[in-house]
């Protein structure tokens, strides 16, 4: 076997851009295990020249090759999640059986078969690309065994007919997880895995498949509180009218806060059927007011780095105001929308500082993921 036709696998690097991507997180699962399957094709490649030249050494004259370079490929596998973009995995594999006929003069035959299995230990990183699909990279080592069966017939001698090799190697892989459920997966991978022939020669074999993947105790996700909106706000009586100049105090500002969690999906800006409900409620209160100027102000909480939090909050910002234009009807030249971040929390910086747990911490964050609107000079 030689190296065939070069994949351009990413997993090293994949892995060096998760160590440096962040990402603001909602939401966040405690590490966990899991275990799967794999089945998929795996594809070797002959060498061709170098059975021709062996036999041409020999006095023989190949006439015919037939190559037989594909077959099923399987792989079980169990591993460990430390958070979103790390895990360690390790597994047994089989590769499949690969082999070839070569027809000579003087006439003879050679048949050659090559069996590959073995064990593997990979890092593997993740770069999430929305809240359920994420990219995969891999990188490892494996030890693979190979049992070679070569036969003759007519002018073709075989000496060592039975020729075994364990080597460790490198293997690499990317490819696609789509997360069906909490407790279910999908992935697509492509995989590279070197490999010693047990004749002397070192070549690639490639595997392309299909696994399951199913996490053990992985903790439910978090439901936090919708939080109440402010009570309506009343205009005061009209003051009495005077026969000397008053001095007219504007009527107090109106502000109403929503959960992040309540309008939007993890990590989204897109608002829910439960947030448009809570909007059209408020379309609702002002219809029939005046007023200067409404302001839509979106906040994060502190988790993920400040650019990251300072985007989604002017995304969801954004989103809000283009609800209350299009199914509320109001004016969008009277809203201005703007993402103030994780800049202006609800929770003070001791309140959390003692809690540990990813999932705890969250929902102790939660009231610092809000969006207000404030609305000025309703008369």
């Amino acid at each position: 076997m030689k190296t065939i036709h070069a994949l351009r696998l990413s997993a090293i690097g994949l892995a060096a851009a998760v160590a440096t991507a962040s990402f603001a997180q909602d939401s966040a699962d405690d590490p966990y295990f899991y275990g799967g399957v794999s089945i998929g094709q795996s594809r070797a490649k002959i060498d061709e020249e170098r059975i021709t030249a062996s036999l041409l050494a020999a006095g023989l004259t190949t006439t015919i090759m037939a190559r037989d370079e594909r077959d099923t490929a399987y792989k079980l596998f169990g591993g460990y999640q430390f958070n979103r973009n790390w895990a360690v995995e390790a597994g047994l594999f089989t590769l499949g059986t690969f082999g070839f006929t070569s027809t000579t003069v003087p006439p003879g035959t050679l048949k050659g078969q090559i069996k590959l299995q073995g064990v593997n230990v990979d890092l593997v990183g993740m770069l999430p690309l929305s809240e359920r699909l994420s990219l995969i990279g891999r990188v490892g080592a494996q030890g693979a065994r190979a049992r070679d069966t070569f036969t003759g017939t007519g002018a073709v001698g075989v000496g060592e007919r039975h020729p075994r090799k364990s080597e460790v190697n490198y293997k690499l892989g990317a490819g696609l997880q789509y997360e069906v459920s909490r407790s279910f997966f999908v992935r697509g991978e492509a995989e590279r895995y070197r490999v010693n022939d047990a004749v002397g020669n070192h070549g690639d074999i490639n595997m392309f498949s299909v696994s399951l993947v199913f996490p053990f105790g992985r903790a439910p996700a978090a439901t936090p509180r919708p939080m109440a909106a402010a009570p309506a706000y009343v205009a005061p009586a009209p003051a009495p009218v005077a026969e000397t100049p008053v001095v007219v105090t504007p009527p107090p500002r109106r502000k109403v806060s929503f959960s992040a969690d309540s309008l939007f999906a993890f990590d989204q800006s897109e608002v829910r059927p439960e947030g448009m409900a809570e909007l059209d409620q408020l379309s609702k209160e002002l219809s029939g007011t005046q007023f200067d100027v409404i302001t839509v102000e979106g906040h994060t909480d502190r988790l993920g780095s400040p650019e990251y939090n300072q985007r989604l909050s002017v995304q969801r910002a954004e989103a809000v105001k283009a609800y209350l234009v299009r199914s509320g009807g109001i004016d969008a030249n009277k809203i201005s929308a703007i993402g103030k971040g994780e800049s202006t929390p609800a929770t003070q910086p001791d309140d959390c500082k003692d809690i540990k747990a990813r999932t705890a911490l969250i929902a102790c964050l939660h009231p610092d993921r809000r969006v207000d609107v404030e609305v000025t000079g309703t008369r």
